[in-house]
């Protein structure tokens, strides 16, 4: 999303309900991470980590994104809402060489696996940058059963947005992965170890902490 309409397309939809549920479902599984550094992978224009990092105030979020647009909203919105001491956004597209000198105390992703050439991208970087023990916690779409079902996904959820975000929502169902999908890439990545629970009628979770 490195159009300028793109990204203005998200950052005006209200994505609140998603959203809070990630924050929530993060701190409900992991109640006792309260402070270190967090990553996230692809973090758009940093709405969730904002919701985040109001939540856990002892925890300093770096986010990364390839799609400078969404980093220049995500930038302004730091500033304004008061939290640019807890949270650096950066401009970095996975595979990214730059992110192997660092290690986390948490890894945390909304929405990128499906956006990504291929979901193994994800995971490699996953492993990559969280210490033994850190939370890992990727939250993305469910791919629904049918082409119908995602255009009924459309009507539900996206009736009211924008034609670019109806587009991209849209292409965003179909490009989704399955349960089964995403259990495969887990066995391929030896994280096979990481719990899946759906979590909506549209969200797949896949969390647990790095063996």
């Amino acid at each position: 999303m490195d159009d300028a309409e793109q990204a203005k397309a998200y950052a005006d939809t209200d994505f609140s309900e998603p959203h809070e549920a990630f924050v929530k479902h993060f701190t409900t599984r992991f109640p006792d991470f309260s402070s270190g550094e967090a990553l996230d992978l692809g973090c758009g224009t940093a709405d969730v980590i904002i919701r985040l990092a109001r939540a856990l105030p002892g925890v300093k979020i770096t986010g990364i994104d390839g799609a400078q647009a969404m980093l220049d909203i995500g930038v302004q919105d730091v500033k304004q809402k008061g939290f640019e001491q807890q949270i650096k956004l950066r401009k970095c597209a996975l595979p990214a060489t730059e992110l192997s000198g660092k290690k986390f105390d948490a890894v945390i992703s909304n929405s990128l696996l499906h956006h990504l050439a291929g979901p193994l991208i994800l995971w490699e970087a996953v492993k990559q940058c969280a210490k033994p023990g850190a939370p890992i916690f990727v939250m993305d779409l469910l791919r629904p059963h049918d082409v119908e079902s995602a255009k009924g996904f459309l009507q539900l959820y996206a009736a009211d947005a924008s034609p670019v975000l109806q587009k991209d929502f849209f292409n965003s169902l179909l490009a989704a992965y399955s349960v089964e999908e995403i259990q495969q890439q887990l066995e391929a990545m030896d994280l096979d170890h990481l719990t899946i629970d759906i979590v909506s009628d549209r969200h797949v979770l896949i969390w647990g902490k790095k063996s």
